[in-house]
């Protein structure tokens, strides 16, 4: 590699971790709020809600990442039309293919991240995030005994404790179960306590009230009670017996246990042929992305405007490409021998940016087109 070419080389880098940065953050603030809503208005502590956060982030990062590469790409191959640095190396003899080898490197080491983020650190931290999100939906007194604020521990449930006395007895409970779409219950009572009996838990209210609405009737019925018991495990705990998502799966599990994958999570064998080869072409597109940023840009000859048109032409490609990886799912999981199609988008996109190199190179043969403000 030459001189010049580490130069660009370290330019893609030093922009692409600039994008990523802004991207991440935007979409991790977004992720965030979300989170903290759920997490810290159930009760949990904030180094619960940082472990959160910090598990999601792989994922984020593999969400932005091929778009990094190409909002670099885009702007550096920019920055060298402008500054006529392209220019001159065209002047030298230097073809559009030899400028394109630090592109090329970028895309490649771009996919190198891209491959340890969809095939040990995702499927990593999506597994470890399963188990913590069973662990704290387990950990009842942390999602139920938080005073003055209104919880919602399960879709349809609502959970209110005024105050908690030292003694762990619980003031003024409120607890409203919507989770019948015919019936609602609203339970309140003076005093409750929280009991433990093996695995289960329960709420045992003292001196309340049960109010039972039937949609279909309107009719309200109430009922006092001096005690009640109340089973709140459901609350807090989910199926032990779910199958996992399947990208918390690792690829060499793929590879050679896919028989086992089916009868244990239940997944079709297009399913896991869909996956496997998605991780690998999303590797691809990171090289695709970053070529088809730099040869789209070389289409254009020196203007005063810019190369605003060459930028939204690649721009359009990369949701061409984009949107060819959402056609392309449907067919392989209804059938995993045509698993090829996965990598359909990557090497379009590989197809079309060669093809803007070869244009480039024989500018001869590109019909001349009337530059913004070019004298007539």
């Amino acid at each position: 590699m030459s001189r010049y070419d580490r130069y660009v080389l370290s330019q893609y880098l030093l922009f692409f971790g600039f994008f990523a940065l802004i991207l991440v953050a935007v979409f991790w603030v977004n992720r965030a709020v979300v989170l903290f809503d759920r997490l810290i208005g159930d009760g949990q502590s904030a180094l619960v809600f940082v472990e959160f956060t910090a598990l999601t982030l792989p994922n984020l990062i593999r969400m932005v990442l091929p778009v990094a590469v190409f909002a670099s790409s885009v702007w550096v191959t920019n920055r060298l039309q402008s500054e006529s640095e392209l220019t001159v190396l065209r002047a030298t003899g230097t073809s559009p293919w030899q400028m394109a080898r630090p592109a090329l490197v970028f895309g490649l080491v771009a996919a190198l991240m891209m491959s340890a983020l969809t095939h040990v650190l995702l499927p990593a931290s999506i597994s470890q995030l399963e188990i913590r999100e069973r662990e704290v939906s387990r950990n009842v007194t942390a999602r139920l005994l938080t005073e003055g604020n209104f919880l919602h521990p399960a879709k349809g449930i609502t959970f209110y404790i005024r105050k908690i006395e030292s003694d762990g007895t619980l003031k003024d409970v409120f607890l409203s179960d919507r989770r019948d779409p015919n019936s609602s219950v609203t339970y309140t009572g003076s005093e409750a306590f929280l009991v433990r009996d093996g695995e289960k838990t329960h709420l045992i209210m003292v001196n309340g009230m049960a109010q039972r609405f039937t949609k279909d009737t309107r009719r309200l019925s109430t009922t006092n009670f001096s005690d009640f018991s109340y089973d709140i495990s459901a609350l807090a705990r989910k199926s032990a017996d779910r199958s996992r998502n399947i990208r918390a799966i690792p690829s060499l599990e793929i590879l050679t246990a896919r028989e086992q994958i089916t009868n244990t999570d239940g997944y079709s064998a297009g399913a896991l042929a869909e996956e496997l080869h998605l991780r690998f072409a999303r590797a691809l597109v990171c090289v695709t992305v970053a070529l088809i940023g730099f040869s789209a840009l070389m289409l254009g000859t020196f203007s005063r405007f810019g190369v605003w048109r060459q930028a939204l032409l690649a721009f359009l490609l990369l949701i061409l490409v984009e949107g060819l990886r959402g056609v392309v799912s449907e067919p392989v999981l209804k059938d995993p021998t045509l698993w090829p199609l996965i990598y359909l988008p990557a090497v379009t996109g590989l197809i079309i940016a060669a093809g803007f190199l070869q244009l480039a190179a024989r500018p001869t043969r590109i019909k001349k087109m009337p530059q913004p403000g070019a004298a007539t």
